[in-house]
């Protein structure tokens, strides 16, 4: 019995040590599409975005989105509950431009795109690399 009790908190404490690294690693993005934005492909994406052939999307939360954002955006929080509801409603015909802070969160969300059945999720990478290269702020 001492045996079977040692084995499961072993367990338990593996488990946690497990998700506990999990919470602090970086992500690698998976199998959809990554873009390194420069300028002249910037000007391209907004006209894009301002056809409505695209949407430009911040999977950053509400306060980083207030704080600062692209034009034309519009905020999804990759950790809301509601994320995959609310990405649900965007239409599968269009390219989806995904952005964060870094370029983590929005592979993520390209993932979890393509695992809804959409083609062209697209990580554009990190809000300030993006400024840098042409993608106007509001």
């Amino acid at each position: 019995m001492k045996k079977i009790l040692t084995l499961a908190s072993l367990s338990l404490i593996a488990h946690a040590s497990i998700a506990q690294a999990d919470t602090h690693s970086v992500y690698t993005q998976k199998n959809s599409p990554k873009l390194s934005v420069n300028t002249s492909l910037s000007k391209s994406i907004i006209k894009e975005i301002k056809s409505g052939k695209a949407y430009l999307i911040d999977v950053r939360t509400p306060e980083e989105y207030a704080s600062k954002h692209l034009k034309y955006s519009k905020n999804i929080n990759i950790r809301s509950e509601k994320f995959a509801e609310s990405i649900k409603t965007l239409a599968k015909d269009k390219k989806i431009y995904l952005y964060c802070r870094s370029g983590n969160r929005s592979g993520k969300a390209a993932d979890t795109l393509q695992s809804f059945g959409y083609k062209y999720g697209i990580n554009i990478g990190g809000l300030d690399s993006l400024v840098a290269n042409g993608l106007p702020v509001e």
